[in-house]
């Protein structure tokens, strides 16, 4: 076992990266959950936590994602309203950041870039509230964006700040938002590569679809509960429950408060993973006594899929570069029940000849750019470059040639990410079948071509890409 450092920079959760924390102790507030009898209710400033949030995000580089959930975790005794506000003014000033920026230039002298961070990060944040939150009044925006600049010791910037917003405020109607990138928040070099693969209409169809509500989906355990034991749980617990159609383990859920609050999610009766994860258990199809080893593994959303899948027999390996990636792995597999199950710590770039011809099935869903769920993690548009994408599909490289050997004559080997961008995708799969020819595109998947893309919004899933390959006979 070993790790590289190389690989750690674009672990496949570099866009959820786990290691990434933030400190809590630096947000402002109450104590945590357990202190909070002695303390009164209001002595939180949502917005003062919102901006402290944004802050993190956009100065010190955490991820949005990692950090909501930390401080709604530290802040579960706030009303359902107060975190749901919140999160919205959080994540609504990250997904339009780039149009909130040009609105601010278009009537402040000193341009967004040149201002200090704590003051851009305020006008943001209010600037998003008098264009996207109609309930809030104007005037109550721009009274609290100067006492927040007042109690942080900025009073001598409250003019400018009061003054700017009122401006904005008055004349927000009249701007105009002329290229895709302002209109949808998005750097220039995605936009043009999004155009030059799709085409401009289909491009903006996308951009559209990352602006969409996210939906929270389910996988029930189906080594605990059948789908309609969980689903009367779940409604007996006040959650709306939805099918989905293609996958009759399947739900989408909402009209909760928080998944903790939840018993159910409590005894590990379902797993929250988006559709498009669960497609690659589904094209994996593990048969009864598969041995499986999935090389980039955590936090175990497919592992622990394909687990249930073989209904008890067989065994899948999961491994991932470090021990706290690892651990989540392992409290899943506790969490879940699951004896067929195990995990370790292996740098997938790092070949392991113990494991050469033993998988019937491997599982490579690889460190990607994330372009496909700009919707649900909207920093990553301002995190990821053009460089970094084709680092990464060296990367993909990398591992895929070091880890097709572990596969069997006849297994399965799946390839899958969380991207809609054709160098990590398309490209690597010719890559792929080019250097090792004992390898082929499964015709019996995805009508005859043997790997699936799908754009954000189709089917309500985030953007996605599968691979199915058979190894050749020896």
């Amino acid at each position: 076992m070993t790790s590289n450092k190389n690989i750690n920079n674009h672990s496949k959760n570099n866009h959820s990266n786990k290691n990434s924390q933030i400190n809590i102790n630096n947000i402002p507030g109450r104590p945590a959950k357990s202190n909070v009898a002695a303390h009164n209710e209001h002595s939180v400033d949502t917005r003062e936590l919102a901006l402290e949030m944004l802050i993190e995000i956009n100065e010190r580089g955490a991820f949005s994602h990692i950090v909501l959930s930390s401080v709604l975790d530290k802040y579960q005794y706030l009303s359902k309203q107060d975190r749901a506000f919140m999160t919205r003014l959080v994540d609504g000033t990250i997904e339009y950041m780039l149009q909130l920026d040009y609105i601010i230039d278009s009537f402040s002298k000193t341009k967004v870039r040149k201002m200090k961070p704590f003051i851009r990060n305020l006008l943001r944040m209010s600037v998003y509230q008098i264009k996207y939150m109609d309930a809030v009044p104007d005037s109550a925006v721009c009274n609290e964006a100067v006492k927040l600049a007042k109690r942080h010791k900025f009073a001598q910037l409250s003019g400018f700040v009061n003054g700017v917003l009122r401006n904005i405020a008055r004349n927000i109607d009249s701007v105009q938002f002329d290229t895709l990138s302002i209109r949808y928040s998005m750097p220039q070099w995605i936009v043009d590569r999004f155009v030059s693969a799709y085409g401009e209409k289909k491009a903006e169809e996308i951009f559209k679809a990352f602006h969409n509500k996210s939906t929270i989906s389910i996988r029930t355990n189906l080594t605990r509960c059948t789908p309609d034991e969980l689903r009367a749980m779940l409604e007996a617990e006040g959650v709306t429950v939805t099918a989905v159609d293609e996958l009759n383990y399947a739900f989408v859920i909402s009209g909760f408060d928080y998944l903790n609050g939840l018993q159910s999610f409590r005894d590990g009766l379902f797993y929250v993973q988006d559709i498009s994860s669960m497609l690659v258990a589904q094209t994996a199809a593990p048969k009864k006594g598969d041995y499986v080893i999935d090389v980039c593994a955590a936090p175990g959303g497919k592992s622990t899929h394909i687990a249930e899948l073989l209904q008890g027999s067989g065994h899948v390996l999961a491994r991932d570069l470090t021990d706290n990636k690892v651990g989540m792995i392992e409290e899943n597999i506790e969490r879940h029940g699951l004896n067929n199950m195990s995990a370790e710590v292996w740098d997938a770039t790092v070949p392991d000849a113990d494991s050469a011809g033993k998988a019937d099935i491997l599982i490579c869903d690889l460190p990607c750019s994330g372009l496909g769920v700009l919707g649900r993690k909207k920093d990553i548009r301002y995190k990821m470059t053009p460089e970094s994408v084709d680092e990464l599909a060296a990367l993909q490289r990398q591992i895929l040639d070091t880890v097709h050997t572990y596969v069997k004559p006849n297994g399965v080997l799946v390839y899958s990410t969380c991207t809609i961008d054709e160098a990590e995708n398309e490209d690597n799969v010719s890559w792929f079948i080019e250097k090792h020819p004992e390898f082929e595109l499964d015709k019996s998947f995805a009508e005859g071509t043997g790997m699936k893309q799908m754009l954000p919004g189709e089917h309500g899933s985030d953007g996605f890409f599968i691979a199915r390959f058979i190894k050749s006979k020896l």
